[in-house]
């Protein structure tokens, strides 16, 4: 294949003009082309007057080295893609199923893999599937009653399933496993379209069915799940891990799992080990098991502390906090595409950052066009808010977080978990101004430190027009001014003001405000070694968790590269799929 890029065409193009384009960049005619494919799709919108797609494209021709020397173009030259292989080395036999604790993108996707290799892996998940999780949140958002094992944090999917579903990704892996992930997607039932846009997205709406085929076949090749089960307690041995200590709501026995021994008998009863919020009662039992992955997920605080209580080596790490903000999409539109190019182009999207000269960064995070901003709080008591969009992303107004970073200085102690506690006291501030619902504010009041008793226009419209928040979730206004430490709420308003140098009116009185923002990334990581194994063998911190993620695709990334480090030192249990 003869790869092409750069080729630029108008928004407004048609595929006859592709295939006319690539043909007169090899200098051949649309004839001699026997096939093309897409391999990246961006829009250049440098030049409003002259928005543009920019196409990179796999080319199929006869007599491939005559075109390549016809065509004397740095534009040109040969696919050299690296197809992506996981390899089993692995020569030290394994006696029980690997455990994986916890199915959102790092699980699901170390899961897939050795599954498909024959490992046939024990996935336990606290929430529960992805079927049922959707009408637990769906009732938490319109009744306001959280579920603290099923909600936007905890269940199938992880934290992802009720996002933008954004795929982009900053890691540069030269291994092809960015590629493997959108084809595994795809082939579970995400668009095609995927493989080739530059920022790809699924949507809600879609990434929860291809969550929950990718699960079935899983599950055919030999994987087992266990929802609404809680990793209480590791059992170390000489530190080797023999043993998960797990908790399973409503009494359920999970019987013989998959090739799994039930350490001291069917019912071990009450199982030592601390059980965490929301799993105080169930069946206590414990799995025989040499490997275990943490793919924990961010907001499982209560785990962090029992891995802190268990000796395991943790530390705090930076993070971001901030708030949701919500303009009108057609603004974004126009500002980044131009009044004429922004009818025929999908909803813009942007990423702005800013290095304030008190040390700090402020950027975007999280952007969701034609979004919602929901309630995302996983704990009695706290509010956290994040975003969401569905595949259409046509929604009336455009989201993001605007985001301040902190670090373990500003956390007020040393401990591992300080960064956690300091999530939690801005949450439950947030819970306080809202009254139990999602605290919100107009910027301009926000600036002023006055309590908003309304929406505003945003210049919409006339007479009772009003821009309003498009909210998965009870809300409320309230003063947010109050919220953050007076650093932190100074370089988000330095931020704001910023930022309207790229968008103009980003900093409007009338744009909505929503708190809290507190959970960016994990506060935490759990060290590990090249083998991808902690001081404890046997146990493999992974995922955004444990802090070596930010995002689906990397989450995933990460679950794959965990998975091929337990294939390079096991032998499989079962066939390849």
């Amino acid at each position: 294949m003869i790869r092409i890029q750069q080729l630029k065409l108008p928004v407004n193009h048609t595929e006859q003009q592709l295939l006319q384009k690539i043909a007169k960049t090899l200098r051949i005619q649309p004839g001699d082309i026997l096939d093309f494919q897409i391999r990246k799709q961006s829009i250049d919108a440098r030049k409003k007057r002259e928005v543009s797609y920019v196409y990179t494209v796999d080319a199929r021709v006869e007599k491939e080295s005559a075109v390549l020397r016809r065509a004397k173009s740095r534009q040109v030259c040969l696919a050299a893609d690296v197809p992506y292989q996981f390899q089993v080395k692995g020569e030290k036999a394994l006696p029980h199923p690997p455990v994986i604790v916890g199915s959102g993108p790092a699980g699901l996707f170390c899961a897939y893999l050795l599954a498909e290799h024959g490992y046939c892996p024990v996935i336990l998940e606290r929430g529960k599937a992805v079927e049922e999780r959707l009408q637990d949140v769906e009732r938490f958002w319109q009744e306001n009653q959280l579920d603290v094992r099923s909600n936007v944090q905890f269940g199938e999917g992880g934290a992802g399933t009720f996002s933008d579903g954004k795929l982009n990704t900053l890691v540069k892996d030269v291994k092809g496993r960015n590629r493997k992930v959108l084809e595994i997607f795809i082939r579970h039932g995400a668009p095609a379209s995927i493989a080739w846009q530059n920022k790809p997205h699924i949507g809600t709406d879609i990434l929860k069915d291809v969550i929950a085929d990718m699960r079935r076949q899983i599950q055919e090749w030999g994987g087992t799940y266990l929802f609404e089960t809680c990793m209480t307690g590791l059992d170390l041995d000489g530190g080797r891990l023999s043993a998960v200590t797990c908790v399973r709501k409503g009494g359920k026995n999970p019987g013989d799992v998959q090739g799994c021994k039930l350490k001291g008998g069917k019912n071990p009863g009450d199982v030592q080990g601390s059980k965490p919020e929301g799993c105080q009662e169930g069946y206590g039992f414990q799995l025989e098991a040499e490997v275990a992955v943490l793919a924990i997920g961010h907001s499982a605080r209560d785990t962090f502390e029992m891995l802190l209580e268990k000796g395991f080596e943790m530390e705090a790490k930076s993070f971001a906090v901030g708030l949701r903000v919500e303009h009108p999409q057609a603004m974004v539109d126009e500002a980044q595409y131009g009044s004429e190019a922004a009818a025929l182009l999908p909803a813009a999207s942007y990423k702005l950052t800013a290095n304030l000269e008190n040390g700090r960064s402020v950027y975007s995070f999280c952007m969701c066009p034609g979004g919602f901003v929901v309630n995302a709080s996983s704990e009695e008591g706290r509010v956290a808010v994040n975003g969401m969009s569905y595949s259409k992303r046509e929604g009336a107004n455009a989201n993001s977080a605007i985001i301040v970073s902190v670090t373990p200085e500003d956390f007020g102690d040393a401990s591992p978990l300080s960064g956690v506690m300091f999530q939690r006291r801005l949450e439950e501030a947030a819970y306080r101004l809202g009254d139990g619902c999602v605290p919100q504010q107009l910027f301009g009041d926000f600036e002023k430190g006055i309590q908003s008793e309304g929406y505003g226009t945003f210049g919409l419209g006339e007479g009772n027009a009003r821009f309003s928040s498009a909210i998965k979730g009870r809300h409320a206004f309230a003063p947010l001014h109050r919220l953050f430490p007076k650093e932190i709420t100074e370089s988000f308003l330095q931020g704001m003001h910023l930022f309207a140098n790229h968008i103009p009116g980003f900093d409007h009185p009338d744009v909505i405000l929503s708190g809290v923002e507190s959970r960016t990334s994990s506060p935490v990581r759990i060290p590990r070694g090249e083998d991808f194994e902690c001081s404890q063998k046997g146990v493999y911190p992974c995922g955004e968790g444990a802090g070596y993620a930010g995002g689906i695709m990397s989450a995933a990334m990460d679950g794959m590269k965990v998975a091929e480090a337990i294939a390079a030192k096991y032998k499989r249990i079962g066939r390849p799929k």
